[in-house]
């Protein structure tokens, strides 16, 4: 008809009738994650998961020396990862250049973060940006930004160690879930999922730190709180979870889960804002 408008199409909106709109579900990511990049992500959560557990299913003796032996392993399961993901998401599309300058922005923006908290009483200021920006980008680039943070961060506050590849691997998997939310949530609903994640993770966090170390940790056999290379998997298990809530859920964790709460309530409409603008001006894909 003459004079009628054109329908156009606009990232998160689309026409089901002339002259009026309906918004459409949000984009899963900005960041798609395609066969090949799933594929190496599951079997390098399966490896993780394996670095962190073989205690529980292995025996081993107490040695203050930790995971100091297989912490070169895990490096050699994480940086390849890396490396094969950012190329896959290249290969298909999900990751230009943008994408790849974004991650180093939010990389160095969590290593200027995380020094404020420096993990004292629990105060951890590195994860609220790594779920917001796996929340908005997607699980794999959440995957990647939750390694490099923390490699960056460890470099800048001199924290390189043997915990640092499980540091590595449990902030990617915050990233890589925080991308696995439902998508078509928004406002106070979303954050409300936010803020619940953030606290589940925090406590998820310090339970899988935990574990990379007590079954070396010694000291605590008359309490029943150490290792115990005779006892069954549930038995190590129960054990496991008493060690754990007595020595870091109630005082560490609970200081990263609230630090998580209070930042992501705070901040974290403002962020999301501010993380979306950025991907539709770079024509990513994300929605509102």
């Amino acid at each position: 008809m003459k004079g009628a408008l054109p329908r156009r199409s606009f990232a998160g909106e689309a026409h089901s009738s002339p002259g009026q709109w309906h918004h459409r579900a949000p984009a899963p990511g900005a960041v798609r994650v395609g066969r090949r990049s799933a594929l190496v992500l599951a079997l390098a959560t399966v490896a993780g998961l394996a670095m962190f557990c073989w205690p529980l299913v292995a025996s081993v003796g107490p040695s203050s020396a930790g995971h100091v032996g297989d912490a070169p392993f895990m490096f050699m399961v994480v940086m390849p990862v890396l490396v094969v993901v950012v190329l896959a998401e290249l290969s298909e599309g999900g990751m230009d250049s943008k994408a790849l300058a974004m991650l180093g922005v939010l990389s160095a923006v969590n290593a200027a973060l995380r020094p404020l908290g420096a993990g004292t009483a629990g105060v951890e200021t590195v994860f609220f940006v790594l779920v917001l920006a796996g929340r908005v980008y997607g699980p794999g680039f959440g995957f990647v930004l939750g390694c490099t943070s923390l490699f960056t961060s460890a470099l800048v506050t001199a924290g390189v160690g043997p915990w640092l590849p499980f540091q590595m691997m449990a902030a990617a998997w915050i990233g890589l879930g925080a991308g696995l939310l439902p998508t078509r949530l928004r406002g106070r609903a979303e954050i409300a999922v936010l803020v619940g994640y953030g606290v589940v993770v925090a406590y998820g966090f310090g339970m899988l730190m935990n574990l990379w170390f007590w079954p070396f940790v010694t000291g605590f056999d008359d309490g029943g709180l150490s290792y115990d290379p005779g006892a069954s998997l549930l038995g190590n298990l129960h054990r496991f979870a008493v060690f754990t809530a007595l020595t870091s859920t109630l005082s560490w964790d609970t200081g990263r889960a609230v630090t998580n709460a209070l930042a992501l309530v705070l901040l974290g409409p403002a962020v999301l804002a501010v993380l979306r603008r950025a991907s539709r001006r770079a024509s990513w894909g994300a929605a509102d």
